[in-house]
């Protein structure tokens, strides 16, 4: 069966716009219950995107239960009467309050994850996140590859715990904040706001580097509040 997707522009956000028009086909019934998505090169390919991209698209139906995805396997949609999953339109989070309280929301899990992920990452993992990481210093474009890359590496911090929930629920409240963290970069001096993050990340990933549970979750925990000053938010933070 021939997939037809419409074409995505680059003034788009692009793992969304990619998760919806596989969910368009999804919906569509030309992808139905037990179909395997193309691969990440396929897809990389079709849309003329990056495979950290796709893998963000993934993960947003995942996280929307349109696919389950199978490690080594590939990404495979799912039954409709057995979805399960947590939506909240991204249309909400414009209003101020409704952003800050999943911003807070993200703070304990996270910091948990980072913590977990120094004690329980695998070396692949590590090698992951390295590599996650160097995209970021490397990145040409931060509007799409470095904010991709950020993401990668939050994901695969949460896919370190070795708790499906953790890579669930987190994989999520990233995919609904992206867009801010786009326009985080759009409003600041780009030099300044790129090399914090940049020293914040490597930060966490020293910590999980030599398994240091605390220190990753206080690298992890400084992280998100410089994160949350650079989109404004003012949290309750103690």
């Amino acid at each position: 069966m021939t997939l037809e997707f419409n074409q995505i522009h680059r003034n788009d956000h692009l793992p969304g716009r990619i998760a919806a028009e596989i969910a368009r086909e999804i919906n569509d019934s030309k992808l139905g219950p037990g179909d395997r998505l193309p691969t990440e090169h396929v897809l990389a390919k079709t849309f003329g995107v990056s495979r950290s991209v796709i893998r963000e698209a993934i993960a947003q139906l995942r996280n929307e239960g349109f696919v389950e995805t199978r490690q080594g396997v590939g990404a495979f949609v799912t039954d409709p009467r057995q979805r399960l999953s947590i939506r909240i339109e991204r249309s909400r989070l414009n209003d101020p309050e409704n952003f800050r309280d999943l911003f807070q929301l993200r703070m304990p899990l996270e910091i948990e994850a980072a913590g977990l992920a120094a004690l329980h990452r695998s070396p692949q993992q590590l090698a992951r996140l390295a590599a996650a990481l160097e995209k970021m210093k490397t990145a040409d474009d931060w509007s799409t590859e470095g904010v991709a890359a950020d993401l990668d590496f939050h994901r695969i911090l949460a896919e370190a715990t070795q708790n499906e929930y953790f890579l669930m629920f987190l994989g999520f409240i990233a995919e609904r904040i992206s867009s801010a963290i786009n326009i985080a970069f759009s409003r600041a001096v780009f030099g300044e706001i790129l090399e914090v993050t940049i020293a914040e990340h490597v930060a966490i990933y020293e910590a999980v580097e030599k398994a240091d549970a605390p220190a990753a979750k206080s690298a992890m925990r400084k992280h998100l509040i410089g994160a949350a000053s650079r989109v404004n938010l003012e949290l309750d933070i103690f």
